[in-house]
């Protein structure tokens, strides 16, 4: 698995953060790579996906309009921008990919990186 977060942190309420994940991996292919968060005590959630090739992303609900996720030119990096963070937007947060079947990124993420704690106070 060659999925690497980094980027977390502790916030406070209103704060922004950027999320890295080192996909490169991943990235040649035409994959998902998504972004994942588990809150204390609660199950796993997804926040947002793109598509390797044609960089079409998606969003939660609890994203939209505050998340941004993006990949760099060299596709090596996906990233999510956190802003306007809220206490319940702490999490660990995970990066995860998918294969892209017919066009429609796969549900089962198989990989899956070692997460990276997001505190918001």
């Amino acid at each position: 698995v060659q999925l690497v977060e980094s980027g977390g942190g502790s916030v406070q309420s209103g704060g922004s953060l950027r999320l890295s994940c080192e996909a490169s991996a991943y990235t040649r292919a035409n994959r998902c790579i998504g972004w994942f968060r588990q809150p204390p005590g609660k199950q796993r959630e997804e926040v947002a996906h793109i598509y390797t090739v044609g960089r079409s992303v998606y969003y939660a609900d609890s994203a939209k309009g505050r998340f941004t996720i993006s990949m760099d030119s060299a596709k090596t990096t996906v990233y999510l921008q956190m802003n306007s963070l809220k206490p319940e937007d702490t999490a660990l947060y995970y990066c995860a990919t998918a294969r892209v079947v017919l066009g429609v990124c796969e549900d089962d993420f198989k990989y899956w990186g070692q997460g990276t704690q997001v505190t918001v106070s």
